[in-house]
């Protein structure tokens, strides 16, 4: 079986759990061919990988959504008429009507159409003028229809995409991601798979409700675009799954036909986290919190720092190691480590890149401040080392620190998001009671042992993909017979 897995900004150019999960996930299948299909910002990103593949990726094809250079020296693309079933599709997406997906796979695919041409043409005017006069007459009209243009390009570029063939095409999202799959299943009759590891429709409304870049009503119309992709994604998905329950109600909530979900938790490696090396002199007389994350705004590091300084200033005891890369966010690191300096803390260590097995064991407690999470692998990894948690009350946190269905005990302390306050008080009472701290790495030990090790999901995906396999060989022999 060829599996296509497709990624939207993260794996292999990023280090963080998504991509450690795909990374995972191909490593656990080495007789499965797969290739990657990525999406990413631009072409200055190509061939930039932090990972090395494995042996059975055989190729790798990349999408550029800001890709200036599409439509420069392409010979025979021009202005192309839309004929009125290509018209209709095209306002069909634009008014959220019903979208004629497959006519639009076939018109993208298939003819040679400059996007420049289009999007600046009269079809695309007329169909943006109707969508204002229903929806939007309030705003200035040019502004509107740039606002379109900006909006529509991305996903042109998408259904432009000439994707590798598959028996199976596995989407770590929805978005552009599902809407490859789904033009995927629809050009070569592959079967499409959908693992969300956080709700994607969910995550980029929050980025645009705190995004300063877009203002007002315009903040409608990605979140819109946003959700007309995720809706095509699940209608035409064979399979959906999900971290946790919560999550796979959202998925149904947004539209996901509740026969499609299944929930599928991660999973980690928990002999690979075991006899990990102590303390060393340099701890002595520390209490160490590790937080192993990527240095980026959705994990909230600033909120982290002001607590701890907060802390720091009762249980003067207290070490923050900061330990994972600072390079994709760069203007955000800084910042970072400026707010260190202005606050005049001392004990707070950025690591860059490290291997957590050198670190994990120094820790008396780990620490995330995300403002939004799936499920946290770096608290599974924690808990494979008996080492409890502080985490904000994102995503699956509540459900890892508490149990989903377990009697185990709390495996650390949830705080509320952006909350200094709080999770300035769980660092020092951490701190302040061991024998309850060292409860608690034992209760999420237990946990991750129960229903979150490496081997619980290679088994849910191999009988997801042998299911797959011998959906597939029924449909060629139907095909043969045919």
């Amino acid at each position: 079986m060829r599996v296509c897995i497709i990624v939207e900004g993260c794996y292999p150019y990023v280090t963080g759990g998504v991509s450690s999960w795909v990374h995972g996930l191909i490593q656990s299948f080495p007789k499965v061919e797969f290739v990657l299909q990525t999406i990413i910002s631009a072409r200055e990103q190509s061939g930039k990988f932090v990972y090395k593949l494995p042996e059975n990726v055989t190729e790798v094809h990349e999408l550029y959504l800001q890709d200036v250079d599409w439509d420069r020296n392409r010979k025979g693309w021009h202005k192309y008429e839309l004929n009125r079933q290509e018209c209709a599709a095209l306002r069909s997406l634009v008014l959220n009507r019903q979208v004629d997906w497959d006519t639009l796979f076939e018109l993208f695919q298939n003819k040679r159409v400059s996007l420049d041409k289009l999007l600046m043409g009269e079809d695309f005017l007329k169909i943006v003028r109707e969508y204002y006069d229903l929806h939007y007459s309030q705003l200035v009209f040019s502004d509107f229809l740039w606002t379109m243009r900006s909006v529509y390009l991305p996903l042109l570029f998408t259904l432009k995409m000439k994707l590798p063939k598959a028996d199976l095409y596995h989407c770590v999202a929805t978005g552009y991601a599902g809407v490859l799959g789904s033009m995927g299943k629809s050009l070569y009759g592959g079967r499409l798979l959908i693992s969300e590891h956080g709700i994607y429709t969910r995550e980029r409304e929050e980025e645009l409700l705190r995004a300063e870049w877009i203002k007002g009503a315009y903040k409608n119309v990605w979140i819109d675009q946003f959700r007309k992709m995720s809706t095509l994604a699940y209608e035409r998905a064979d399979l959906v799954t999900s971290l946790y329950e919560h999550a796979r109600e959202l998925q149904i909530e947004l539209g996901c036909p509740v026969e499609k979900t299944m929930v599928t938790p991660n999973g980690v490696s928990v002999d690979h986290l075991q006899n990990l090396p102590g303390k060393t002199k340099e701890d002595e007389g520390k209490f160490n919190i590790g937080a192993i994350l990527r240095v980026t705004p959705i994990k909230d590091v600033k909120t982290m720092i002001q607590a701890f300084s907060f802390a720091k200033e009762r249980e003067p005891r207290l070490k923050l190691w900061i330990m994972g890369p600072c390079d994709e966010e760069k203007e955000y690191a800084n910042e970072c480590f400026e707010q260190v300096e202005a606050l005049e803390l001392e004990d707070v260590v950025f690591t860059g890149r490290i291997d957590i097995k050198d670190y994990l064991g120094r820790m008396d407690v780990t620490i995330l401040t995300s403002i939004s999470e799936g499920q946290p692998l770096t608290i599974l990894e924690s808990y494979a080392a008996r080492v409890p948690v502080i985490a904000t009350d994102v995503g699956n946190c509540f459900g890892l620190i508490y149990g989903e269905s377990d009697d185990f005990g709390a495996g650390g302390i949830l705080t509320h998001i952006m909350n200094v306050e709080e999770i300035a008080q769980a660092m020092v009472d951490m701190a302040r009671n061991e024998p309850v701290r060292l409860q608690m790495g034992e209760s999420g030990y237990k946990r991750v042992m129960s229903g979150y090790r490496i081997e619980h999901m290679r088994a849910k995906y191999r009988g997801i993909y042998e299911d797959f396999a011998d959906s597939l060989d029924v449909w060629l022999e139907c095909m043969d017979e045919g």
